[in-house]
């Protein structure tokens, strides 16, 4: 014989249906009441291993630190460049507070960003500071050229625009100013680039314009491809 299907009262089933549907809210406010409970200030939990591999990467700071003061003939500016392009290669985590603070002047927040410093005593031992977590050389017109053609950006309406053009630097930064007389500007002994901005020093030449300051922006981050 075929099972018979025991049949439930009709009360019986909305009842069933108004508790699930209270189940279901009360589930929903319980969630609700947790993420706003998850708002402030996160717990977070370090393993054993970062905090031995940050001392001893403090350590290794210090103790290089201290070797770099007992030699000061590293301190000795090349002879025929006075100017260097600096990258940023690592990360920080844990270094020493000297490394940071050289980090933090040369604003390289991120990895892989760049900037022109002028070589002078002060920023050759701070270039020796950081030294393990930067690359740094000395840019030859060539690369400088290719640097603006590719990264260039110019500040027009308070937007960031790419060089792509000698017609945005004649009409929006300095009259008869092309992207060569930017590169010789770069290259000169009286301008110098921090982050991407780059600053007058001095008089500088008498016939090229002066570059005012934040005009130019040089974006030298790493594309993700």
């Amino acid at each position: 014989p075929k099972r018979k299907i025991p049949l439930v009262p009709e009360n019986l089933l909305k009842k069933r249906k108004a508790y699930q549907a209270l189940k279901a809210t009360q589930a929903k406010q319980a969630l609700l009441d947790k993420r706003k409970h998850q708002k402030g200030k996160q717990i977070q939990f370090k393993r054993i291993e970062t905090f031995v591999r940050d001392s001893r990467r403090k350590h290794r700071d210090e103790v290089r630190l201290k070797r770099m003061e007992q030699k000061p003939g590293q301190m000795v500016l090349p002879q025929g460049h006075k100017l260097a392009f600096v990258v940023r290669i690592a990360e920080i985590k844990g270094v020493s507070l000297r490394v940071r603070r050289g980090i933090q002047m040369l604003r390289l927040r991120k990895i892989f960003s760049g900037t022109f410093i002028k070589l002078t005593p002060a920023s050759l031992k701070m270039l020796r500071t950081v030294e393990p977590y930067v690359a740094w050389g000395h840019p030859n017109l060539k690369s400088i050229r290719e640097l603006i053609l590719k990264r260039g950006q110019a500040k027009i309406n308070k937007k960031r625009v790419p060089l792509t053009d000698n017609t945005l630097i004649e009409e929006h930064l300095v009259p008869t100013v092309c992207k060569n007389n930017v590169t010789l500007h770069l290259l000169s002994t009286n301008y110098f680039c921090l982050q991407g901005e780059v600053t007058h020093e001095g008089d500088g030449f008498s016939t090229v314009p002066s570059l005012g300051r934040s005009h130019i922006a040089i974006k030298c981050e790493q594309e993700v491809t």
